[in-house]
């Protein structure tokens, strides 16, 4: 079978190697579709600060089962799967206590263990969960990001009824935005420098889009929620700009919630959200439970991911995908690279 990897920053060769045979525990899944995400390219410009090389990327996926261990019982052969990248301990003080994104020594595939950009792989069946088969295969590799809205929305409780601003309409704020919605928020504004992320979000049905090159981040929430401003501010850029708008027009006493991955020491104004008694939270990643209600919120039709899907690429043709994204920052959403039929 052919695998993918990425030799060194902007490098990319394909290895024949031979079919992974499937242990008691394990199922050989056929790889059909892979998502490329913000992650990935920091690994394609060398900029990953825990990625080595060579590694074999890919760890939003969708495919089919193809091989079951002896001692699966829940999975069949024909099944329609995705899968969860995260190898972890389960022995840490996180593990054993239901957070096992959290481990202490968390490892993820595509990162710094092997990733599933190949034509099969083989994998512990308990890292696989079942797709309904009304889900197409390119929703299927998009349940990995949302899994993580999913994830970054709970932590902020019960959202009912409430005023959610998320700064940042990339493909995880537009999820996060999306995921808010279908949870029962009652009004979401959702911020960018992008006019053409921003249209997208109003496609997929977010109540306030706005550019804050054209606007201040402050006078667009008092707008749209009035002087008790927003409930809760979701985080999906991560920058001194965007964190800091977050921290200066919050309500007091209200939540802010770091869903990005920071690039670099922050600079930012503690003495307000000191002052201000703001709650910074943050969120990494996803459990089993973020993945089943991921699908469940798709299965619903209360998630659209079609308007994400920016483009498709053939297996051979990944690189030739990183070069299309840099070329085409701004409007570009999701990329999507098609193993396999």
């Amino acid at each position: 079978m052919l695998q993918q990897v990425m030799t060194a920053p902007g490098e990319i060769c394909f290895q024949d190697v031979p079919d992974p045979a499937a242990k008691e525990q394990e199922v050989v899944v056929k790889i059909k579709r892979i998502g490329i995400c913000g992650s990935d390219i920091h690994v394609y410009h060398g900029k990953h600060p825990f990625t080595k090389y060579p590694v074999t990327q890919g760890h939003e996926v969708s495919g089919e089962i193809v091989e079951t261990g002896s001692n699966v019982r829940n999975l069949k052969v024909g099944q329609k799967v995705t899968v969860q990248p995260q190898v972890f301990c389960g022995k840490c003080y996180p593990c054993t206590h239901g957070k096992y994104n959290l481990c202490e020594d968390l490892k993820v595939m595509g990162f710094q263990t092997t990733g599933m950009a190949s034509e099969l792989f083989a994998v512990d069946a308990s890292k696989v969960t079942p797709l309904p088969e009304e889900l197409s295969y390119d929703e299927g590799a998009m349940i990995e990001p949302l899994a993580v809205a999913v994830h970054a929305v709970n932590r902020a409780g019960d959202i009912s009824g409430g005023n959610i601003a998320v700064i940042g309409a990339g493909p995880i704020g537009n999820l996060v935005a999306q995921a808010a919605k279908a949870k029962g928020a009652g009004k979401v504004l959702v911020t960018d420098v992008s006019d053409i992320r921003l249209g997208i979000a109003k496609e997929c049905g977010i109540d306030f889009a706005e550019n804050t090159r054209k606007r201040n981040f402050g006078d667009a929430v008092l707008e749209h929620f009035g002087p008790d401003k927003a409930d809760v501010i979701y985080d999906c850029a991560g920058n001194d700009t965007t964190m800091g708008q977050a921290i200066q027009y919050a309500r007091k006493g209200s939540t802010i919630i770091l869903v990005a991955v920071y690039a670099g020491m922050a600079n930012v104004d503690l003495a307000v959200l000191n002052d201000h008694e703001l709650d910074l939270n943050t969120t990494m990643m996803y459990r089993n439970e973020d993945y089943i209600e991921a699908i469940k919120l798709v299965e619903d039709k209360k998630i659209r991911l079609r308007p994400l899907m920016s483009k498709h690429f053939p297996f051979l043709e990944y690189l030739q995908a990183y070069k299309y994204i840099d070329e085409n920052q701004e409007k570009t959403m999701k990329v999507l690279i098609d193993v396999q039929d």
